[in-house]
């Protein structure tokens, strides 16, 4: 908005506060519309977490599954200043249509977040997007895109961006230049998470939609694996460990340190350990992510010992003058040298919102970064400005891990030019940044 627009825009507004100060208010508190679409595990999460920092109304749900939407719509119902209960959707296309919400909420599996997401950026939402963005590289350029195109804010959920205590990790550390030079970033996961079970496949329960959840992937036959929650066992329907966790750590490094998109990817690892699980993501990897000057290396195993029993997830950043740990639990600064070590722990916000104390499931050292987070997009919101973890950032960070699979498939380094959203002197890998859609779902960004 340029200086002319803004003091008409302001006038405008001035003038109807004087005529009517009532209205005016009125207009100005009025909740938002908001929306969820997908209602299992942490998209309940993210939606009460929201309700607890803005006035907003929940005006409807969507889900395939009848009975974690019936849930979902129960809860909200409890939490909700109205206490009203939303309108519940089979198919987030008729909830788009039927309820025009101004913002809404993405926490689908990620096979589905590319359709969802422009859609709802169509219907003229602004939106939370769950990370990752996308399944493969074209899809998160459509996505982004689309979110240029038509003017929305797009907040990715890669919520260490508004961890407080990240946040004074980067700032107290990071910026006031206490580790002197960085020559490498070590990230990596050793939470046994992959699924070791090994159920047999079944008819889907009468109570899910499972050609509908399944959408655009393959159609696998259905196997308790897949619903709920442990549907990340299988790449048809996301990017394995690396999609999950490396995600977060990588993006939380390029955030403190201001890095964009690396240079070259390589990966390697596989299924070394665990032959026996239907789980078709790999138990071991390697990846590194070559910023030019730094590299920034993931490692993770779903077996054994964690380095450091006090950092199983999490990323640590070694300099000349002394060493960063960080987690979502905490971190440590150790100085080279002379100087004091300084340590801080993760903030929790439980007496000012108890909930947190009683809800089921909920990750309650995460739930002041996913509060942060919400306020962060409704203040972009307000300013029609870039969210922190805007979908630019959320799409580099999904694509580079996106890349690291792609390099670990193909045994061979990835040089990206991301200035043509390209693998340099590589058709095959090209040809691989999409991924074929099930009919009749067509691909958003072909």
């Amino acid at each position: 908005m340029d200086r002319r627009t803004f003091l008409q825009t302001s006038g405008v507004g001035l003038s109807l506060a004087a005529l009517n100060p009532g209205l005016f208010a009125a207009a100005q508190s009025q909740p938002l519309r908001v929306a969820l679409i997908g209602c299992g595990w942490y998209g309940k999460a993210d939606l009460l977490r929201l309700i607890q920092v803005a006035p907003v109304e929940v005006v409807s749900l969507c889900d395939v599954d009848r009975n974690m939407l019936a849930d979902a719509a129960d809860l909200v119902s409890q939490r909700q200043k109205s206490r009203k209960k939303p309108r519940t959707f089979h198919d987030y296309r008729e909830l788009l249509k039927e309820t025009k919400p101004e913002v809404v909420l993405i926490a689908t599996p990620d096979h589905w977040h590319a359709l969802t997401a422009i859609a709802a950026i169509e219907s003229g939402a602004d939106l939370y997007l769950q990370k990752p963005i996308s399944v493969d590289v074209l899809e998160g350029q459509a996505i982004l895109g689309a979110a240029r195109k038509h003017g929305r804010v797009v907040q990715v959920g890669t919520q260490r961006r508004s961890t407080p205590h990240l946040i004074e990790a980067r700032d107290r550390i990071l910026k006031e230049g206490k580790l002197g030079t960085i020559g490498l970033v070590d990230i990596y996961c050793y939470y046994h998470m992959r699924t070791r079970e090994n159920p047999p496949d079944t008819m889907p329960p009468d109570y899910l939609d499972y050609d509908l959840w399944t959408g655009p992937a393959p159609l696998r036959p259905y196997n308790s694996l897949v619903h709920p929650r442990s549907w990340r066992a299988f790449m048809e329907y996301g990017n394995g460990i690396v999609g999950d966790m490396c995600i977060h750590m990588l993006d939380m490094v390029r955030w403190m340190l201001d890095l964009g998109w690396p240079d070259r990817v390589s990966s390697s690892g596989g299924i070394l350990v665990d032959k026996h699980s239907k789980s078709n993501i790999s138990d071991t990897q390697i990846a590194t992510f070559d910023f030019g000057k730094l590299p920034v290396v993931w490692n993770h195993r779903t077996y054994g010992h964690a380095p450091d029993p006090q950092y199983p997830w999490g990323a640590t950043f070694y300099g000349d003058k002394g060493t960063l740990k960080c987690s979502v639990n905490g971190y440590d600064f150790i100085p080279l040298g002379q100087g004091n070590p300084i340590h801080k722990d993760v903030v929790y916000e439980l007496e000012e919102f108890p909930e947190d104390k009683t809800e089921k499931d909920l990750e309650k050292h995460v739930a002041p970064a996913i509060r942060g987070h919400m306020r962060n997009l409704l203040a972009a919101r307000e300013s029609r400005g870039k969210p922190v973890a805007d979908i630019e950032q959320g799409h580099i960070s999904t694509a580079s891990c996106i890349l690291a699979n792609l390099a670990m498939d193909l045994g061979r380094t990835l040089a990206w030019d991301a200035a043509n959203n390209k693998v340099l002197n590589d058709d095959a890998a090209n040809k691989r940044l999409s991924r074929p859609y099930r009919t009749p779902w067509v691909h958003p960004g072909i």
